[in-house]
């Protein structure tokens, strides 16, 4: 959950570097989260209000994050864009959100793996 509250505590940073630990720990929790949304709708009924809400709530940490994933691999941001291509755009994003960042420092920044954790107020 830890890994989750540090994505909404760097709501709407774009610039920097996220490990994979981080990306790929925010989108199970989200995952778990929409679940339990969907069962709690279903025995409410709701008619899909509560995770809509919640969707729109994390759509700017969910980009950002994402964002952050692809500068650790050393990519643009806008590489997000590729997923707009179907089926292969999507596949192309997994993998490159599975791919181990750059060990080194690059353009967005050290590694974070190595790098002291930053506190976001």
């Amino acid at each position: 959950m830890n890994w989750y509250l540090e994505v909404l505590k760097k709501y709407a940073v774009f610039s920097g570097r996220a490990r994979r630990k981080e990306y790929w720990m925010y989108v199970l929790a989200n995952f778990v989260i929409t679940i339990a949304l969907s069962v709690i709708e279903g025995v409410a009924g709701t008619n899909g209000v509560i995770a809509t809400i919640y969707s729109i709530g994390i759509i700017i940490p969910s980009l950002a994050v994402a964002v952050r994933r692809l500068h650790d691999t050393g990519r643009s941001g806008w590489w997000l864009l590729i997923g707009l291509i179907p089926l292969v755009g999507s596949i192309i994003l997994i993998v490159f959100m599975a791919t181990d960042g750059e060990q080194h420092p690059n353009a967005h920044g050290p590694n974070p793996k190595h790098a002291p954790q930053q506190q976001y107020a």
